[in-house]
């Protein structure tokens, strides 16, 4: 089938695309800069220029595929802050490509977070039929799955941290970028909240299979570790770049981890048990403490 993919040039969509066309799709892919439409062009995909704020486009790029994998998120604005605008653009767009595709029982692919599921406190893993009623990013994925009452094969793939080579700009990278920055690699209280991890090359594929394959109205968790100890993260990344690792408090975390803050603090582990069971996903590449102790994040460019 012919995809359009938003992020398309960005980290996942660095892995998703060349998995798509491995596997005998063509793709379209949202580029908003000259060299993310020259990334695209030599792995052989389409491109399709403009960004998320362009809905016009988004709308004409969406009709004219057969399905749409929806993976970009405007971090600029995330990492400065302003989580408000951020969420407010990526409704806009999942919005605008649902209005596309409504009557067309074409697949649409969304994205969500793992990490959502934390604020709510479960005190338990997280599963893939968790649910929450609104809120920062949920209200995306909450139209997204509801696009199924409108004639639209719709699933959400809700990620935890993604790791691996390709990876540049993600969680990961940020904790290295402040404890490059603070000389210690920070963690917040005692460090034994868990986040569940999965390696680029692994989302990618369950992101094909969702396309293909997933039935209108599914959540899918990419989750190949329920949960990793955000200590032992902050340890694999003092050893990286040979600083200590050190507790901050809740209330030094902005100070220290700036807009990662908001997320580090959180303990969910989650569970992938029926996404496996429903899309035969098993994840085969290496954990997130492997890829850091390899030690291709701490290489500057």
């Amino acid at each position: 089938m012919r995809v359009f993919i938003t992020g398309a040039a960005g980290h996942l969509g660095s892995a998703v695309v060349p998995e798509l066309l491995q596997h005998g799709h063509s793709v379209a892919g949202l580029a908003r800069s000259d060299a993310s439409a020259a990334r695209l062009t030599e792995w052989g995909a389409d491109v399709v220029r403009g960004d998320l704020d362009d809905l016009d486009g988004l709308r004409t790029a969406a009709r004219a595929a057969d399905g749409v994998v929806h993976l970009a998120f405007p971090h600029d604005a995330m990492q400065a802050g302003d989580l408000a605008g951020a969420a407010e653009t990526d409704l806009a767009a999942v919005q605008t490509i649902g209005d596309a595709l409504a009557g067309t029982d074409k697949p649409f692919v969304g994205t969500s977070g793992t990490g959502l599921l934390g604020h709510a406190g479960f005190g338990r893993r997280g599963t893939e039929d968790d649910t929450l009623p609104g809120g920062y990013r949920i209200d995306a994925e909450n139209f997204v799955i509801d696009l199924a009452g409108k004639g639209i094969r719709s699933s959400v793939v809700r990620l935890p941290i993604v790791h691996g080579p390709l990876d540049h700009t993600g969680f990961v990278p940020g904790l290295i970028t402040f404890a490059r920055r603070n000389g210690f690699a920070a963690y917040v209280g005692d460090g034994t909240n868990r986040w569940p991890s999965v390696h680029t090359l692994d989302a990618a594929r369950l992101y094909r299979l969702a396309l293909e394959s997933a039935p209108a109205g599914t959540r899918l968790h990419a989750v190949a570790e329920e949960g990793v100890e955000l200590r032992r993260i902050a340890e694999a990344i003092g050893r990286g770049i040979d600083v200590p690792a050190r507790s901050v408090t809740p209330d030094q975390a902005a100070e220290y981890i700036g807009y990662l803050a908001a997320f580090t603090a959180l303990d969910h582990p989650a569970s992938a048990t029926r996404t496996s069971e429903l899309l035969n996903w098993h994840p085969t590449h290496p954990d997130l403490l492997d890829d850091l102790a390899q030690g291709f994040y701490f290489q500057k460019s």
